[in-house]
């Protein structure tokens, strides 16, 4: 297959456009004036060998408005969606000139959407100066949703807000560099669509995972294009931080049947999603949105390949996260590690040294794929998630199954010979209840999302400390702030990377709504002006602490061999008894690291405290030296551990 670039290429004296199709009979070029609304020429292309339909037009340059309509059957019971009627979206468009905004009439067979659709717009390329992967494995990933971050941040200027650029702000950076950031985890930034049932709802999707074009930019977000994403990268970057996008390559806004016609499907709908064997009207739904892409079809792998190229070159990004990943590695068979585009991921020449991270699950057949991908992958780690929670919520019977999480979950990642784990440790993302909720509800509240309440996880691991949600009470206030304290600490104190997602460092709520997907306004705009600042001096020592012992950053599996001692409140090594005692509130992890600060070999211990009441603990120094509680530098003979508390001692 050729391997000329696809899209809009532009040279000198004119652009090349270039468009896949196996199934259509003709794709026409579709050009438009300056403000894209107005259609100037609709010019048919020439098929070549290789499906491809390509023409050159002299004297379309930069910022030319274009999009393709596409001839062929109109037969959905046989997968063909064709209707001419019908703008496309360019697959392969680097910018668009204005969002997408759903509306009835996209989905409408032989009713005109040009006047609806964005226009793709004619960019020149302009290669990055530099790529450096900045993100150490084993580093701290801050996930951001772009417009929330800083929609209410006083410092920001107002017309500012929202945006990409935003997170360049003098103000923003002091704040990821005083909690330790070592890569923001950019939420999807691409164009996406509004799901169709949200607009009667007057809600709309501030979320953006469903996209149309995967790798144009859009418009609500960066209005600068590419240039604003490479200007932002570069920033962050000289600030020592690096930047992770977000992709969606599992499904698209095209939904179900009863979808719009945007993009791939009215361009060759049959070859480009899945559908089920023999059986060409039905989509396969893996992922809970209507639709999904045939990631196994080589025209789908060489998109998805070159638009990660593309956010490489052209924005210098480290790296990303795949929403939904078993669907790119799925074949009619089932998931393979060592499926080709998993492969091709990892083999190409300027992808190789990205940071490549995987949420391993989905809900297609053989969807739970957590520890199966290839290395260097790092995966969401959903079990020690929920270890976590349950730990501090009471549970029984989980003293072994946290150690194991802290350890680097071994029992996931030692699959295949690996040595080290690929975990990417979190308690709380984008997609449940944030940190704070997560001690204040015990059940989801989801009622603003138009949906009776039916949406969202039912079991979250949650407890509420005596009241449902918000409450005056001083008591369970203090409770509950040293609840999301001792899970900070455990998240900190755990072997792999570990996520945060912003806001959970000082206390953001969504009032108990667990799928805010839909609710772009105060509940999910973060609140700086009433932040926690307590919350936030205890995030941010926990960050200078995992950065100064390199045990915390350190991504070898604990062993037991000399690198870590398990030990009962007595200060004895842990016994199989103190193993399987189903309620055991206090223990310790006992580790060797080196102390950057001194740049000498150092024990620190971590003491987890899960009683809702001061319970003793005892710490044996070796000779000559003794222990000194970490953010305090005071030695004391008995250690009385505060109830809900993970604390940290250094021997010294």
């Amino acid at each position: 297959m050729s391997q000329n670039p696809l899209g809009a290429v532009l040279h000198p004296a004119g652009t090349d456009f270039s468009l896949w199709s196996h199934h259509a009979t003709l794709i026409e070029l579709c050009l438009f004036d300056a403000d894209g609304r107005t259609e100037t020429a609709r010019l048919p292309m020439t098929r070549d060998g290789d499906d491809i339909h390509r023409l050159f037009v002299g004297n379309a340059g930069e910022g030319t408005r274009y999009g393709f309509r596409a001839h062929g059957p109109y037969d959905p019971a046989e997968g063909h969606w064709y209707d001419p009627s019908k703008l496309l979206v360019d697959p392969y468009a680097k910018e668009l000139d204005r969002p997408f905004v759903h509306d009835p009439r996209l989905a409408e067979f032989g009713t005109d959407t040009a006047d609806l659709v964005p226009k793709a717009i004619v960019t020149r390329d302009v290669p990055v100066k530099a790529m450096m992967p900045l993100l150490p494995r084993g580093g701290f990933i801050y996930e951001v949703a772009v417009k929330p971050f800083t929609m209410l941040h006083p410092d920001v200027p107002e017309a500012q807000r929202g945006t990409l650029a935003a997170l360049v702000h003098p103000s923003v950076i002091a704040h990821l560099k005083k909690i330790g950031v070592d890569a923001v985890e950019l939420m999807p930034i691409t164009a996406w669509l509004d799901e169709r049932h949200l607009p009667p709802l007057g809600l709309s999707n501030s979320w953006g995972y469903n996209p149309i074009a995967l790798m144009a930019l859009d418009p609500r977000l960066v209005p600068g294009g590419v240039k604003e994403l490479r200007e932002t990268v570069d920033t962050l970057h000289h600030e020592g931080i690096g930047v992770i996008l977000d992709l969606v390559f599992n499904h698209t806004g095209e939904s179900d049947v009863q979808g719009t016609t945007l993009s791939m499907r009215g361009i060759d709908n049959r070859s480009l999603y899945r559908h089920l064997p023999n059986n060409p009207a039905t989509l396969v739904n893996d992922t809970g949105c209507g639709n999904t892409l045939a990631c196994d079809h080589p025209m789908l792998r060489r998109l998805i390949i070159d638009s990660l190229r593309h956010f490489v070159l052209q924005g210098g990004v480290d790296g990303f996260r795949f929403d939904l990943a078993p669907v790119i590695g799925r074949h009619w068979d089932g998931f393979h590690r060592d499926a080709p585009t998993l492969k091709a991921m990892l083999e190409d020449d300027v992808l190789e040294d990205r940071i490549m991270i995987a949420e391993p699950w989905d809900i297609g057949p053989g969807g739970y794929q957590l520890g199966q991908f290839p290395a260097p992958f790092l995966e969401w780690n959903d079990r020690a998630r929920d270890v976590f929670r349950r730990y501090w919520r009471g549970d029984s019977h989980l003293t072994g199954d946290l150690a194991t999480a802290l350890a680097g979950s071994a029992d996931l990642f030692a699959h295949h010979g690996g040595r080290a784990t690929r975990s990417v440790n979190f308690i709380a993302a984008h997609d449940g209840f944030t940190l704070l909720d997560l001690v204040s509800h015990e059940h989801k509240h989801n009622e603003a999302n138009g949906e009776h309440n039916r949406d969202g996880h039912n079991e979250n691991h949650s407890w509420n400390n005596g009241a449902e949600g918000e409450t005056t009470d001083r008591t369970i206030l203090r409770n509950r702030r040293q609840d999301v304290a001792a899970l900070l600490a455990t998240l900190f104190a755990s072997r792999g990377t570990i996520m945060l997602t912003a806001g959970d460092e000082f206390g953001r709520t969504q009032r108990g709504n667990n799928n805010a997907y839909c609710q772009d306004n105060a509940l999910t705009w973060l609140d700086w002006q009433n932040r926690d600042t307590e919350l936030l001096e205890t995030t941010a020592g926990l960050a200078a602490m995992r950065q100064r012992f390199t045990a915390f950053s350190d991504t070898q599996f604990l062993d037991g061999n000399g690198d870590v001692e398990w030990l009962s409140a007595s200060g004895e090594a842990m016994t199989v008894a103190d193993w399987e005692d189903p309620d055991l509130r206090v223990f310790a992890m006992l580790l060797k690291t080196l102390d950057r600060q001194t740049g000498k070999p150092a024990r620190i211990a971590v003491l987890f405290n899960r009683a809702h009441e001061t319970r003793d603990a005892i710490l044996s120094p070796e000779t000559g030296r003794k222990w000194k509680k970490l953010s305090s530098g005071r030695g004391a003979a008995a250690i009385h551990l505060k109830p809900r508390s993970v604390e940290f001692w250094l021997e010294a």
